[in-house]
């Protein structure tokens, strides 16, 4: 598991994790639909809110000069993900139905600010019980 911290805790790693989550969210959103190819289908689905996603870790990188990688920043990259994602789909002429739009509002804030949640909670429940995690007792 430290690894995988490890990993979330790099620009890369991060960038990668979000990207994967975004996938799978059009991956999903596709299957239930039933749709066609559906890895042709997932990625074609999912590139407006990819194109969303780098520009929210552009946004953040060039506000803050840090990378996305807590909670705070990551609300940035969800905003931009969904809204960026939407604008370009309705600019291509894809669906953004007010149902479409919310679901992907929660799926992609869970995915999106999840991760980066869960990773603050298990780093912080580390740095409270270092025995627990194989530092020494004084």
């Amino acid at each position: 598991m430290n690894r995988a911290l490890d990993l979330l805790r790099r620009p890369v790693g991060a960038a990668l994790v979000d990207v994967v989550l975004v996938i799978v969210f059009a991956a999903v959103g596709r299957a239930s639909h039933d749709e066609g190819n559906p890895v042709i289908g997932a990625l074609s689905t999912a590139w407006p809110f990819v194109v969303g996603t780098a520009v929210g870790w552009l946004v953040v990188r060039m506000l803050r000069g840090s990378w996305p990688l807590e909670v705070g920043p990551g609300i940035t990259v969800w905003f931009a993900t969904l809204v960026i994602g939407m604008l370009l789909r309705r600019v291509t002429g894809e669906g953004t139905a007010a149902s479409f739009v919310v679901v992907a509002a929660m799926v992609l804030a869970v995915f999106l600010i999840g991760w980066r949640a869960a990773s603050a909670r298990w780093l912080r429940r580390r740095s409270d019980h270092p025995a627990s995690h194989g530092a020494p007792v004084p």
